[in-house]
């Protein structure tokens, strides 16, 4: 059995990760549920949230659109209380270097465009509905493998323009150089959040009971750390977002 939260995970609040799974684990174990003692960090998102024997993991509403629909049981999306964003939901930023940040959104049609990968709706899907919402549809982007490094690749002039989960910016801002190197030009639309899951076929009740305890106990600087505010289990029709479109043909 395995328990990963790969979403937001990174060394800054590895301990406030640790310590949220702690309680997690103990609030499913008081309830019958057999839950691992530690998080697992080195398997593969992807394959963590295929795993038979998935107790606890967080997936992003693309992949779970694309792909997990069905063969997962969706326990709630997570709350980090982001300005504008209805409760379980977020947005993305859309960044590029200060110098470009006033130019007009029209601009950026044959722009070099960073995503962390294909299969991320914050970075990928939410960015092409932002274009398409101006017209138009980014190239084939550069694959960075995260959000931080398409922050990176924007700030030193390897891609001029990216969309970052705001809660990955929230983060970045405090922890990476590069995050003061960029200007936020425009928010995408809200989606559901990072929606925690298990394996198919449970009831998804004691989790989310187990998880909202969990957030509730946090200590106040690993709360303020996470910035998880709540879990909410949102109506599924919430999750019924048309699949992205593939990238503009290079001589478009």
């Amino acid at each position: 059995m395995i328990a990963s939260l790969p979403m937001y995970d990174r060394p800054a609040n590895r301990a406030a990760h640790d310590a949220l799974w702690a309680l997690i684990r103990n609030n499913l174990r008081d309830t019958g549920i057999a839950a691992p003692k530690a998080l697992d960090r080195d398997i593969d998102h992807m394959k963590g949230w295929a795993h038979p024997d998935l107790v606890l993991g967080q997936i992003c509403n693309l992949p779970f659109r694309a792909k997990f629909r069905g063969k997962v049981t969706v326990i709630g999306a997570a709350d980090y209380g982001l300005a504008g964003c209805p409760a379980g939901h977020y947005h993305s930023v859309i960044v590029t270097r200060h110098g470009d940040a006033n130019r007009p959104f029209s601009d950026f049609a044959k722009a070099r465009f960073a995503a962390n990968a294909m299969m991320s709706h914050s970075g990928y899907g939410a960015a092409q509905d932002w274009a398409g919402s101006h017209g138009f549809t980014f190239g084939a982007p550069l694959i960075t493998g995260s959000h931080d490094a398409s922050l990176q690749a924007v700030a030193t002039g390897r891609a001029d323009i990216a969309a970052l989960d705001a809660q990955t910016w929230r983060m970045q801002q405090q922890d990476l150089p590069a995050g003061q190197e960029v200007s936020v030009i425009a928010h995408t639309t809200t989606s559901p959040c990072m929606t925690f899951i298990t394996k198919h076929g449970q009831d998804y009740a004691p989790y989310f009971a187990a998880i909202a305890a969990a957030i509730g106990d946090l200590s106040h600087d690993h709360a303020q750390i996470l910035g998880l505010t709540g879990i909410h289990h949102l109506p599924e029709v919430d999750y019924d977002m048309p699949m992205p479109p593939l990238p503009a043909p290079i001589d478009a």
